[in-house]
């Protein structure tokens, strides 16, 4: 059943994934693939979706994936799955917390966790990087793959002015900008470049 089927690999992803809703996209994006439900394109947009509206990205994600699958019940059975396990974990650790943190054992296993949770990170990050700036990086070899790159020119170019953008603003501002701000100016960038690119193809 697949409102049964939503909750249970949701509630997998939330019980052993640490470090946030960043940590989780790399199980939840193996998850959603290896069970057919979206493709890695379509999980990509459900990413740039999930970041660009309000609340937690793993969290619209799991409500995102479960809408598409089984409609209106199966976003509430997704999103239910994943949030259950980190709501009855805090309560646990809000109950406990003053006597757990004087814990050697409980302060080794969360210092342990802590780069484990990077690592997971960063390795989306890179993951998505690569599936973004080589789409066909698994089924052709690296030379056929750099011929095709001015394919998504204008996802380079958008990147690479974003990234000037940060360090002119950081330079001038002395903060990094907003993640609202980063969205709007990539989407704004977008709205501008995309159609350009296009044409000049």
């Amino acid at each position: 059943m697949i409102y049964l089927e939503l909750f249970l690999t949701f509630f997998k992803i939330g019980i052993v994934s640490f470090g946030g809703g960043y940590a989780m996209l790399a199980l939840m994006r193996d998850e959603i693939m290896a069970r057919g439900w979206l493709g890695d394109e379509m999980i990509k947009n459900f990413i740039g979706i999930a970041e660009s509206t309000p609340g937690p990205i793993s969290v619209n994600m799991s409500t995102f994936v479960g809408s598409s699958q089984a409609g209106f019940l199966g976003a509430v059975c997704a999103t239910l799955g994943l949030v259950l396990p980190s709501f009855i974990i805090i309560l646990i650790i809000a109950t406990l917390l003053k006597s757990l943190m004087k814990n050697a054992y409980v302060n080794g296993a969360l210092d342990g966790a802590q780069p484990v949770a990077v690592g997971l990170i960063a390795a989306t990050g890179i993951s998505f990087m690569i599936s973004i700036v080589f789409p066909e990086f698994g089924n052709v070899n690296i030379l056929d793959a750099l011929k095709n790159i001015e394919k998504d020119l204008e996802t380079y170019i958008i990147a690479a002015l974003i990234f000037i953008f940060m360090i002119v603003f950081k330079k001038i501002k002395k903060k990094q900008p907003s993640p609202v701000v980063l969205i709007l100016t990539a989407a704004l960038l977008g709205i501008i470049i995309c159609p350009l690119a296009e044409l000049i193809k």
